[in-house]
């Protein structure tokens, strides 16, 4: 009789049962609704929906700039702190990192309530700028993450190294941290900017129409009665910009970037 052997790739089954439930399935009835009409017949009638329409493109590209605004305001503020907090220095660094990953426990739409409370109380009037903090203070956790990852498991003997042949600490830092944490701002900036470029509870919350992203437009085609199938059309597109942006991240990261962090422990 033979002996049933137990491979270690058996474990993945359960999650490519789940990826083919909850992801393949998903994306496939949205490509369905994409081409078809309400007839159910093949058309590409709702992309030229999208395309013929000057302000639709400029809602694109609003939300194109407001996440790359997030995205670049995110990793100015985290790679400092990101540096502080991998620094040895600091005995109860990943404590510290765990106070600033705290607000992620709370719900997202809680917390931009609460800004949005925060704005009225100091007079906040511009709704582009309440946008962009609202979307900085929430997406911030998913930028720190993965560059103190990767920061705090970056061998020291490399920096040691790089200091006794006389490099100053700018010097090291540009030749030896920051092609070495390459992939974390890779890593950092497809967490951010792909959320942030479909996200509509935000913009729906701290600001108003004309602060409206791509993410509100496609919400309000899947809420009309007869909107589903332009609603998926302008998802795909959506999907297709977000593809085209982790392939050019993989390019400039030499294919270690990856929108789940760089790996390693976290705390």
């Amino acid at each position: 009789m033979k002996r049933f052997k137990f491979k270690r790739t058996y474990f993945a089954m359960p999650y490519a049962v789940l990826g083919a439930l909850f992801v393949i399935v998903p994306l496939g009835i949205m490509a369905v609704y994409a081409f078809t009409d309400t007839d159910g017949g093949f058309t590409f009638a709702n992309f030229v929906n999208f395309f013929s329409k000057p302000a639709m493109i400029k809602v694109l590209f609003r939300s194109l700039g407001v996440a790359a605004i997030t995205t670049v305001a995110c990793l100015l503020l985290a790679y400092p702190l990101a540096l502080v907090l991998a620094s040895s220095k600091l005995n109860k660094s990943a404590t510290l990192v765990l106070l600033f990953v705290l607000p992620m426990w709370i719900n997202s739409l809680l917390r931009t309530y609460a800004i949005k409370i925060v704005f009225n109380l100091i007079g906040l009037k511009s709704a582009y700028a309440a946008v962009v903090i609202g979307m900085v203070y929430d997406f911030f956790p998913f930028m720190l993450l993965p560059l103190y990852t990767i920061l705090v498991n970056t061998d020291a003997s490399l920096i040691e190294a790089s200091t006794d042949l006389g490099a100053s600490a700018f010097k090291t830092f540009l030749k030896v941290r920051l092609p070495l944490s390459l992939p974390g701002i890779m890593s950092g900036i497809l967490m951010v900017f792909m959320p942030t470029v479909s996200t509509f509870a935000i913009s729906d919350i701290l600001g108003d129409p004309s602060t409206y992203m791509f993410g509100n437009i496609i919400n309000q085609w899947f809420n009309s009665q007869a909107g589903w199938h332009i609603g998926s059309a302008y998802s795909f597109i959506l999907l297709v910009l977000i593809a085209v942006t982790m392939f050019i991240a993989n390019k400039l990261s030499g294919g270690k970037a990856q929108p789940t962090g760089a790996g390693g422990t976290v705390l």
